[in-house]
């Protein structure tokens, strides 16, 4: 290819790092700061051969390899072992998710925004969006992977050794390159940044069920999926490094073809065809709340299916939880024994913490939907119009509200399935679906939050993330760091009853529920007020 077509690369570079020298920045902390404190979780929760070993007699379980990957070092269980084995494949899946999110932001929907056609009007290489956009990723993957490969080996801790912590990292890097390889692939197919998005997703989902269906049952299929093959890395084991390569490999191979479809394709066009619109809407897409949900259609599906999956995870482990628990001593420390309620049941109160607030993520983003819809310019045309703000937003809100109940449902709903098949002594339904209902109000009151920040100050929406991130780490992991009782306070969650231990506390779900409202109020009133931006 010729070198005009990347012309004005390194301009293009420092743009796009300029654009994202707070979103990159966050990025790469998180993931650091995540992997860190699991190791660091690790080492303290199992802190003694005996302990570890316990552990790796439960990974043996099918449902467990389906879930973090096929077991290897299972005979001398060490940190190590036990953190690239639980942990390398969750962690995998959020460094592709933040390739995924940024090739697509610099990328199809850069195009559709116009500003590609914008920059392409000057003396820029046909290419150097794309390049500039993938050297990026590049950049960043690396500099996550050294990160976390020299952050993990100076924690100190025994069998973490340089070699291991450097494989552990070029795992999540490489994954991190294919996916962006991935993304940019399907900006070149998809006519619209959700289109290769929820492609992308897709791409994401199916290598990882196909990663466990081959470590369960046909070793074969696993070297179909990329999250198949940075496993057989087995760092802190046999630090093995050709999988690594061939990861980033078959991506650079990818990219050569997404750069060639780059070169022969229009702006804002696609290579798969469109499917054909309707001549005529229906009654439902005429209004704010039929227009509000079709704009989300696709990825509240992807959502849903992600939160069944987690669900149906969750309960497959519910089988061995008491032999789990049986010799670990720090973790029946953690889940003092209730008189009347098994460890199952206490463990419930946990499990319904993490999946009420995974299922937040997506009703706060159905919200905030709004507030990129006004970025765009599009609210201003809906305005003009017989459409009122107070229905506009009441729109999305329905949406947020609906969203989270559906979410949350259907990953009980796995969950109870699934533990009902796997566990001797099953519980009732309703006792897993009274514990997560239970959750809504600190559901309700993240979505006021998210209301709030669109009506009266849209630029300070990213806050709501940072609270419920916020809300996580204090609530679930505050004992583990002996945070004072105080700072889960701090959180909704923090105020909930933990059903089936507890009885339901039902004037502290009426306050939450109160404040909620107050909140949502409050939003609605700055968002009639206050200008739309143009």
């Amino acid at each position: 290819m010729s070198t005009k077509l990347f012309y004005k690369t390194g301009r293009l570079i420092r743009f796009i790092l300029r654009r994202d020298r707070i979103r990159l920045p966050v990025w790469l902390l998180s993931i650091f700061a995540l992997t860190i404190i699991n190791a660091l979780s690790f080492a303290s929760l199992y802190s003694t051969d005996q302990e570890r070993q316990a552990i790796a007699e439960t990974m043996i379980n099918p449902a467990m390899t389906a879930m973090v990957g096929k077991g290897y070092g299972l005979d001398n269980y060490t940190n190590g072992a036990m953190m690239a084995h639980q942990m390398l494949l969750m962690t995998a899946i959020v460094v592709g998710l933040m390739s995924i999110l940024l090739v697509v932001r610099h990328t199809r929907a850069d195009e559709e925004d116009g500003r590609i056609e914008m920059i392409r009007s000057f003396p820029v290489g046909r290419l150097s969006n794309l390049n500039s956009t993938i050297v990026v990723l590049f950049g960043t993957n690396v500099l996550l992977a050294l990160l976390i490969g020299f952050g993990l080996y100076a924690l100190g801790i025994e069998s973490m050794d340089l070699e291991g912590s450097l494989i552990y990292g070029a795992a999540l890097g490489a994954t991190g390159i294919f996916f962006a390889a991935i993304t940019a692939l399907f900006a070149q197919l998809s006519e619209n940044s959700r289109g290769a998005m929820g492609l992308s997703f897709a791409v994401m989902g199916i290598a990882y069920l196909i990663r466990a269906v081959g470590d369960v049952s046909n070793e074969t299929l696993s070297w179909f999926s990329p999250f198949g093959w940075i496993s057989r890395s087995e760092a802190y084991v046999n630090n093995v490094w050709w999988p690594i390569l061939l990861t980033v490999g078959v991506a650079l191979v990818i990219l050569i073809v997404a750069f060639y479809l780059n070169a022969i394709r229009d702006v804002e066009s696609g290579f798969l065809p469109s499917k054909p619109g309707r001549k005529h809407a229906s009654p439902f897409l005429q209004s704010p709340l039929g227009l509000a949900l079709r704009l989300q259609r696709t990825g509240l599906i992807a959502w849903a299916v992600g939160m069944t999956i987690l669900g149906a995870s969750y309960g497959s482990v519910l089988g061995d939880l008491e032999s789990y628990f049986k010799d670990i001593e720090i973790l029946q420390e953690m889940i003092t024994p209730i008189e009347g309620f098994s460890l199952t049941e206490q463990f419930i109160t946990v499990l319904m913490l993490v999946i009420s607030i995974f299922c937040t993520i997506p009703a706060v983003m159905a919200m905030n939907k709004l507030k990129g819809e006004e970025k765009k310019n599009r609210t201003e045309h809906l305005l003009g119009r017989a459409v009122g703000r107070t229905r506009l937003m009441g729109s999305y809100l329905v949406i947020s509200v609906v969203s989270g109940f559906a979410m949350l449902s259907l990953a009980v709903i796995a969950l109870a399935s699934v533990g009902g098949v796997v566990m001797d002594n099953s519980i009732a339904f309703g006792t897993f679906y009274q514990a997560a209902m239970a959750y809504l109000p600190a559901m309700w009151i993240m979505i006021g939050i998210a209301v709030l920040f669109v009506g009266v100050a849209p630029k300070l929406t990213s806050l709501t993330w940072l609270y419920l991130t916020f809300s996580f780490i204090a609530v679930y992991l505050g004992e583990l760091f002996q945070f004072p009782e105080w700072v889960s306070k701090l959180s909704p969650f923090g105020h909930i009853s933990q059903l089936p231990v507890e009885d339901m506390d039902f004037m502290k779900a009426s306050n939450l529920t109160i404040i909620a409202v107050g909140i949502m109020v409050v939003g609605f009133v700055g968002y009639n007020k206050r200008d739309i931006e143009g």
